[in-house]
């Protein structure tokens, strides 16, 4: 700006109205962004995007939440209007219900079980179709994987009942495939209950699910594998390192995220675990029965609302302190590792 140009300006702010210096409007707000005003179309635009799915999860979720937690202090029988305020006298009956505590127990085991054998074997399956090709040339996975990746994936498409329904068939004692594979080739599992078994009855539904998932989970790793710049895994190659080290030292960091994802969407699923259990018996050993058939025994059978849901928050905060565990501790190894670096 010229000395002519500064002195203009010096001159239009002294001739102020009562001789005080009226600083521009842009430079009295100091960060000169303007302000947006509310018209239709973002108020249009926040009802639809914010306000409508906002209403939507206080409706259908936290109203209902809200719901079991009143009647879960209450004798509430599901079907007469009047019901009693009890206070905690259902949790205190909860914890001595020896029944329910094996089923939360079963949940629990299936929680840490479950995404574990899954995740393991879906990564597996998901390196070997993407960097375990051959050793020489670009990196790329083995040969077909493309049909592998389809097949895999068929499981997950089916209804999870139907999954359930055709492997208790499988796992009939009487007219199941499974015992005739294993009788025609001469080990003794004629009649042999699967599913009746307290012993392998808990395997049997642990099965089922693994590899109800294991497809799925397949197909997300391998689209996170493929965000891997194919550099890294070429420089570790030209360097001498194999396949496992490979894995463990750049596939699993490289995809911790999704990995961490797929551990919470897992445990979460296995914490329910309703359908699979209830398709595969519907009253089997102790070893198979999982809290929503709980919930539903007394909610419908023994016409307990109050207790079912107490049951039902119980298991709520008990989901909610799993993947609170998981975002720990995957925060607590991140930060370990970023301390390393």
């Amino acid at each position: 700006m010229s000395l002519a140009g500064s002195s203009d300006v010096r001159g239009a702010l002294a001739s102020a109205p009562g001789g005080k210096v009226t600083p521009p409007r842009r430079a009295r707000r100091g960060s000169g962004r303007r302000v947006k005003r509310w018209n239709f179309d973002r108020v249009t635009l926040f009802i639809v995007f914010l306000g409508l799915p906002l209403a939507i999860f206080l409706i259908f979720v936290i109203s209902p939440f809200i719901q079991a937690a009143w009647y879960a202090l209450t004798n509430f029988g599901g079907f007469s209007p009047t019901y009693q305020f009890t206070g905690p006298a259902n949790f205190i009956k909860l914890l001595g219900d020896q029944g329910v505590l094996n089923a939360f127990l079963n949940n629990v085991i299936l929680a840490l079980v479950v995404p574990i054998v899954t995740i393991a074997i879906a990564l597996a399956f998901a390196s070997a179709v993407t960097v375990a090709g051959p050793s020489i040339g670009p990196i790329r996975g083995i040969r077909g994987s493309s049909f592998y990746r389809v097949v895999s994936f068929f499981p997950y498409v089916i209804p999870a009942i139907i999954i359930g329904i055709v492997w208790s068939g499988v796992l009939d004692p009487s007219h199941g495939i499974l015992n005739a594979v294993l009788t025609s080739l001469g080990l003794p599992f004629d009649d042999f209950a699967w599913l009746g078994d307290p012993a392998t009855a808990r395997i049997s539904l642990i099965f089922v699910m693994v590899w109800a998932f294991v497809g799925f989970y397949m197909v997300l790793f391998v689209a996170s594998i493929k965000s891997v710049p194919a550099e890294i895994y070429e420089a570790a190659r030209l360097d001498g390192a194999s396949r496992m080290r490979m894995t463990f030292s750049i596939t699993i960091p490289q995809i911790r995220d999704s990995i961490q994802t797929a551990y919470v969407y897992l445990g979460i699923t296995a914490l329910d675990a309703y359908v699979y259990a209830q398709g595969l018996t519907t009253s089997g050993p102790a070893t198979t029965q999982v809290v929503p058939q709980k919930i539903l025994l007394n909610l419908f059978h023994n016409g307990q609302a109050g207790y079912a849901s107490a049951i039902g928050v119980a298991s709520a905060l008990v989901t909610l302190l799993f993947a609170l565990v998981v975002f720990s501790i995957a925060r607590a190894a991140r930060g370990r590792d970023e301390g390393r670096a």
